[in-house]
């Protein structure tokens, strides 16, 4: 009987911002004084045993603190139908959303749709995995198809036994906890096995993500370190528009075609001050994901890493963040040391770069009886 009990939240989160009409990748209104977005807006109802989900609200399924490869808080407002069954050690979960549409090759205006479904499971006190997949559909007057909806299905054999075109994303998170906590995330995009023709010349497509993270004593002082990488042709498609885009912004990371290493401590003062410095380390090639794929004739020539001039960046910074009650602070400034600026061989420049942020959060949740 108790599997039966359910419970109904609703949620809504205003969010009114001067920064928004300054915003280049903020694709609503920007012609106001203040710009206003509703940042979240759900209704869900739980089981014990399983959440099911509609609304808009910003997800991560990626390591902590560090944005997914397929899914993040990267895109503005993306509104989707979850799901979610299983215990605390074992879950299927899944989202379907509607992309933007787009105009394809054709003229014609393209649907898209993306789907994302992963096994999560906790196999001992220690570790952590999830294995997953992503698909994104598109087409003129093309409706998403039940079996691509199925979540126990595999996209990548329904797209092979139906005949239809998807753009297919497979992938392994991993969290070891210990005094040293270890993390990774791996995404496979495309990879030939075969080398038989002019077509199989193409790089491998991939992402991914290894790091550790842990304390030093009882300071009050965390610290993490992780290294990401993602391939030059990471997320495009031979149909340029069947790509994890939502109005230009990627689903999980905005860029391809770079690697990144990054050190940051956390250090929490009595005061409730919570100070965090960081050093990054940046590599970006010329690729990007809102780039049209290369022809076949250039698949021989295309990098799998670090197209045309690579832009290197030091980045040095210091965050900080102090809430009490409703109110919040928030400020991180930095500087960066770039070298081949804007992919310019020899080109230099140093930017400091920051925001400030004051917040007064009002908030009322409901519970359906």
């Amino acid at each position: 009987m108790a599997a039966c009990h359910r419970r109904s939240d609703r949620r809504r989160r205003e969010y009114f911002d001067t920064r928004l009409k300054y915003d280049p990748d903020w694709f609503g209104k920007k012609d106001r004084v203040i710009a206003g977005r509703v940042a979240e807006s759900y209704i869900a109802a739980r089981w014990r045993l399983g959440e099911l989900f509609f609304g808009r609200l910003d997800r991560n399924w990626g390591p902590s603190g560090i944005q997914g490869l397929l899914l993040s808080d990267n895109p503005y407002g993306l509104d989707h139908l979850g799901f979610t069954v299983g215990t605390a050690r074992f879950q299927l979960q899944a989202i379907v959303t509607q992309l933007d549409d787009r105009i394809d090759s054709t003229g014609a205006l393209a649907h898209r749709y993306m789907v994302q479904h992963r096994l999560w499971t906790r196999p001992g006190r220690r570790w952590t995995v999830a294995l997953w997949e992503g698909s994104v559909l598109s087409g003129p007057g093309r409706e998403i198809e039940p079996w691509y909806l199925n979540i126990l299905n595999v996209g990548y054999l329904e797209q092979l036994n139906t005949g239809t075109t998807v753009n297919n994303f497979l992938g392994l998170d991993f969290e070891r906890h210990a005094t040293v906590t270890l993390f990774g995330q791996f995404m496979l995009d495309d990879v030939k096995i075969e080398h038989k023709g002019p077509a199989d010349l193409l790089p491998a497509s991939y992402g991914f993500t290894v790091g550790a993270k842990g304390g030093v004593g009882r300071t009050g002082i965390d610290w993490c370190l992780f290294y990401t990488q993602v391939s030059n042709l990471t997320y495009r498609n031979q149909d340029n528009v069947e790509v994890p885009l939502y109005h230009f912004l990627g689903t999980g990371r905005n860029f391809d075609d770079y690697d990144q290493a990054t050190f940051k401590l956390t250090m929490l003062h009595g005061s409730g001050l919570l100070l965090a410095p960081e050093v990054t380390l940046l590599r970006q090639g010329e690729g990007d994901p809102r780039l049209p794929y290369p022809p076949l004739t250039a698949f021989g020539s295309t990098p799998r890493l670090f197209a045309g001039v690579v832009e290197r960046t030091v980045r040095l910074a210091l965050g900080a963040n102090w809430d009490r009650g409703p109110v919040g602070l928030a400020g991180n400034g930095g500087v960066h040391f770039i070298h081949n600026a804007g992919h310019v061989t020899g080109a230099s420049d140093t930017k400091w770069v920051g925001s400030i942020a004051v917040s007064y959060r009002f908030r009322r949740e409901g519970q359906v009886p």
